[in-house]
């Protein structure tokens, strides 16, 4: 049994490294139905429930320490490769897809939370906060909300399935969808010449030989993250508190904000920060995961149910949408899996349609990094007022 702190770090970062090693060589098939991060969750969580460390002093002391600190500096890092300027080039009608894909799972939350919450425990509105904010950006605007709003890790359990469960089942119909475009294109009666246009500048314009990643890129991040992280907790210092706005809420927003910042300038150029960005991601999600058990998950069909009501009641807007301002079902399908899905899955949708789309599916998910904090805090916001 694991009773100190820097064993406990040591274990959780050897899990981490051997799953996100595992997946990156791509030999094993179910990495393919499952992403790297939810299997690292659920093998953590299961030596959790085995009781393979105890929350002991010092364990409880790394754990705020480590998750606190590192927190900022994931978001920082992976905004990096976030640029506004880039994303403002999609042109309106893939922004507006996007927007309503946004708009529409944050009321799909609301709707699903107050048909369901006589059913759901009282701290579901934390569980559909935390994982708004996976549905608007990634996993790691998941860890921020958690952490803005102070989630007990007891309740990412439900997160995590649903995010896992529903979302797989999503990403197969949006697939599935992909040779219906021509007819539902000329449902809507939309024109996607400009994407392509607009996807073969991207990909012109990105292409950096002289990016690499070495050790200079690597440690001048690492510095650049964790002072981002002290800076941002300074200043939330400052800021006025309440019951919503805590001083790690502030720090979040501040750090977000930063990031968006620093990627229009040339930090944004550095190479390797999504690659740290996602090393403090997968060592986050560890954390997380190693303070909660399979004993709490008694309630898990009502929440994979209401998951699906929510991407149900996203689907139809969408629908909607696409019919009145005459969206094409790629903007509506990359937009949708941006927000559900992020930057692993919504560049294999533009694929599926065409390999010159990929760019475009990657700033759209790097949209949504950028917007999916702030939603999923807004989303936590209404729904802890609707109890």
């Amino acid at each position: 049994m694991i009773t100190t702190g820097f064993s406990y770090i040591a274990i959780l970062f050897l899990i981490s490294g051997t799953i996100a090693a595992l997946e990156g060589r791509k030999k094993h098939r179910i990495f393919k139905i499952i992403p790297g991060i939810v299997i690292l969750y659920f093998a953590i969580m299961l030596l959790s429930t085995f009781g393979l460390w105890t929350k002991t002093d010092s364990i409880n002391a790394t754990y705020s320490a480590v998750k606190g600190n590192l927190l900022p500096s994931m978001i920082f890092l992976l905004l990096l490769k976030g640029d506004i300027r880039q994303i403002a080039a999609l042109g309106p009608k893939m922004i507006l897809a996007f927007v309503t894909a946004s708009v529409s799972i944050g009321i799909g939350f609301v709707v699903t939370f107050l048909i369901m919450k006589s059913w759901l425990p009282g701290t579901a509105w934390m569980t559909f906060a935390a994982l708004s904010g996976s549905w608007m950006g990634g996993t790691g605007n998941m860890v921020a909300v958690q952490g803005a709003l102070s989630i007990p890790d007891s309740s990412m359990g439900y997160t995590l399935l649903m995010d896992s469960i529903d979302y797989a089942i999503w990403v197969m119909l949006l697939l599935a969808f992909v040779p219906l475009a021509p007819k539902f294109n000329a449902w809507t009666k939309s024109n996607t010449k400009l994407i392509d246009e607009v996807s073969a500048k991207i990909e012109a314009n990105a292409k950096n030989p002289d990016a690499k990643i070495d050790t200079a890129s690597l440690t001048f991040l690492i510095g650049a993250g964790l002072a981002a992280a002290a800076l941002a907790q300074y200043l939330a210092g400052f800021l006025p508190v309440s019951d919503f706005f805590s001083a790690t809420t502030w720090t979040v927003l501040i750090v977000t904000v930063m990031g968006v910042v620093g990627a229009m300038t040339r930090l944004g150029g550095v190479a390797g920060s999504s690659e740290l960005g996602n090393v403090l991601l997968y060592g986050i999600v560890a954390l997380i995961a190693s303070r909660a058990n399979f004993a709490e998950l008694t309630q898990a069909p009502l929440f994979i149910a209401a998951g699906f009501i929510i991407l149900g009641i996203h689907g139809l807007i969408m629908v909607i949408a696409a019919k009145l301002f005459r969206l094409d079902l790629f903007s509506c399908g990359v937009a949708s899996l941006a927000n559900i899905g992020g930057v692993a899955s919504a560049p294999i949708l533009a694929a599926a349609y065409s390999r010159a789309l990929i760019p475009i599916g990657v700033l759209m998910a790097m949209l949504g990094y950028i917007i999916g904090t702030g939603g999923g805090l807004l989303v936590g916001k209404i729904l802890s007022s609707l109890l």
